[in-house]
Parts: C-alpha cells; structure tokens; sequence
C-alpha cells in the first residue's frame, strides 16, 4: 500500500471552515483491546459536508479545529494483546465507541448512548488522517473479493442494514425507498436482500433512478416536483401497482415532500422508517399516520451487529456495491472533493489517505 507514511498527516477543519493540513501524533496503543489503523479510503458523508458549509448540525458544532470523515477501511498497523484483529488485517472501521455502561448500552442500543464518542462529531476527531485508533470491537476484516476503496462503503451499508431491520421483516413485502443517493441505493439493496417482493425507488434526478435497479430495486419513480405529494402517491401507486398501498416506506432523504408522499403511499397498517435527516423540523400528515395506524420509526446510525451483518451481505454477495464509488480523490484534493459533493455530483465519492497506492487500494485482495 505504497510507502508507510511516517507521520500523522491530517485534514483539518477550522472554526471558520477552512481546511489545513497539519501534522498530528501518530496514535498509539492505549489498552490492549485498542488497534491502530493506517486509513487507506474514506467515503464523504451529507453531514461532513454540513460542517464544512455551516459550522454545525444542531448541538454540535466546530468550535476548534477537527478533522472530520467517518466512512473509512483501512490496514492494521499494530493492535494489543486482547485484539481480534491483526497487523496486516483489512478492516472496515466503525467509528462510534459508546460508553457500554449506561441504559441504552446496556439495553442493546449502544447507537443511543449518550456519551457516545462518534468520529467527526465535535469535539471527536474523524479519519480524514493517516492512522486511526479504534477498540478491536470497531474494526471488521473485509471479504477478500472487496477492495479497501469499496471497504468505505460498510458505513453507509451498516446505516441501510439498521433501517430495513427496524422495518421488521420484509419477507415478500412490498417496499418503497425515497431517495436514489448512497444510503437510499443500499437500503434498496439490503430490502431486496431480506426478501423484499418488490423494492421501488424514488428520487427526482433521473439519473439517479436510472441506476436504481443495479442495486435491489425491481422499478423506480421520478418524482414529478410540480405535483402535490397525493398526486405523486397516486401516480407512484398506480404505476407500480400498490392498490393498497406499500407494505414498508424507507425514507432516506429527509426531505417534507418525501415525507408525505411516502406516508401518503404507505399501506394501513405500515411501517415508515426515517433514515435521512435533512431539515430538524418538518410538516408531516400525522392524520394520515393516525388514520392508517402506521408504524413511524426514526432510525440512528446503526447498532448491535449491523457492521456485522453489513460484512456477511457483502461476503456472500447478496449486497453488491460495484459502482457506488463514481468519484475518487487523493488526500491533497480534500476541499476539491467536499466542493464536488456539495455540487451533488455522482453517487459516492471517496478520498484517499496520505501516500496511499490508489490502483492498489482499487483492488480486491
């Protein structure tokens, strides 16, 4: 993987969101379950981009410099004694480590801990740097058929297995997925691979549907924005022949238009599930949700073995990412690469780290 950097060069955010490159420590072993990783591909994410352009996402904001990123794969450079993983091991990263001692942990939802340290969430430092360091519970080893590039992708994947499984079981279900961006194609994929009967994906861009069907979904629908969200949800019913309705409604954009025709279109008796955030407050036609008796869930990050199952859908092929990744750039092209994805340009784009062998990390192994 090219030359081993011998420093922890960073991309660093300032308060006046402002990029820099600084020179950080190289992390090192805290306790013998920490590993330590040479981040080789890391995916950029709505809310890095958010802290670049306005400084916050509701209580959080950049108030001292941060390197941001949090979609990252990697190799195993050392790791302590009680590791699962070794040096040399290709890992996906899970970047949140939560508290495990508070109720939620406790529970089984540690993605609620309230302590919870999550990469690139201020004052949490990100992965946009050379190494990394992590518990060994946060790192995955990659199938051998999936190149570290393509290993960044686990993140956003871990983010669609938490949706579609909060949306119960889809064995033959019908399902409709708002938004044909990263996290909409993977939820599209993950349903279909959890026995979805039909997966329909919605988005606006036409060429954003147009992609849909190489990941799970079995038809698309370009949502018409002059039209109201009934008008789109009759349109999308009958076009897709879901007289009564879609058995699951997975949005991942956030978006109040979505939102009501997505519940517009959902079957009494459904299940929405939020997936994407955009705005903190939005209208939605709660007498429709009370009318249908619809299920309403909010999903956060990903939780006990989601990262786990993300893996073995990629392992055993079932959840294919092969062209997910439309944009690629080295670690000096940092702001060129946030300026591309605030222009919405492609599916997915990802930044290498510091001297980084691009055509070897493209590889599968």
């Amino acid at each position: 993987m090219s030359q081993t950097p011998k420093t922890n060069k960073a991309s660093v955010l300032s308060p006046e969101r402002t990029f820099s490159y600084e020179e950080r420590a190289i992390p090192t072993l805290q306790s013998e379950r920490d590993v330590i990783v040479r981040v080789v591909a890391t995916g950029l994410c709505g809310s890095d981009v958010h802290y670049w352009q306005h400084g916050r996402i509701g209580r959080y904001e950049v108030t001292s410099p941060l390197i941001l990123g949090h979609e990252s794969s990697g190799i195993v450079v050392s790791h302590g004694s009680k590791a699962h993983v070794r040096t040399g091991d290709r890992v996906a990263i899970e970047p949140g480590i939560a508290c495990n001692v508070c109720p939620p942990c406790r529970s089984g939802r540690y993605n609620l801990c309230k302590e919870m340290r999550f990469a690139a969430t201020p004052p949490y430092d990100g992965t946009l740097c050379a190494y990394y360091r992590v518990p060994t519970e946060c790192c995955y080893r990659l199938p051998s058929h999936v190149s570290l590039r393509d290993g960044a992708l686990v993140e956003p994947l871990g983010v669609a297995v938490h949706g579609c499984r909060l949306a119960g079981d889809l064995q033959g279900k019908g399902v409709i997925v708002f938004g044909a961006g990263p996290v909409g194609l993977l939820c599209a994929a993950v349903a279909r691979a959890f026995g979805a009967g039909s997966v329909v994906v919605v988005d606006i861009v036409q060429a954003r549907v147009d992609v849909a069907g190489r990941y799970g979904a079995t038809g698309t629908y370009l949502m018409e924005a002059g039209q109201s969200a009934e008008e789109n949800a009759g349109a999308l019913a009958e076009m897709h022949g879901f007289e009564d309705g879609a058995d699951v409604v997975l949005d991942a954009t956030g978006a109040a238009p979505c939102l009501n025709c997505g519940i517009h279109v959902l079957a009494r008796g459904g299940t929405f599930v939020q997936v994407g955030l955009g705005r903190p407050s939005v209208e939605v036609p709660v007498g429709q949700i009370c009318d249908k008796e619809a299920v309403f869930k909010g999903s956060f990050r990903y939780g006990p073995g989601d990262f786990e199952l993300a893996v073995q859908l990629l392992d055993s092929r079932r959840v294919c990412v092969d062209g997910l990744v439309t944009h690629e750039f080295g670690f000096e092209g940092v702001e060129e690469a946030f300026k591309h994805v605030a222009g919405r340009g492609g599916i997915k784009s990802v930044i290498f780290g510091p001297e980084v062998d691009v055509q070897d990390a493209k590889k599968s192994h």
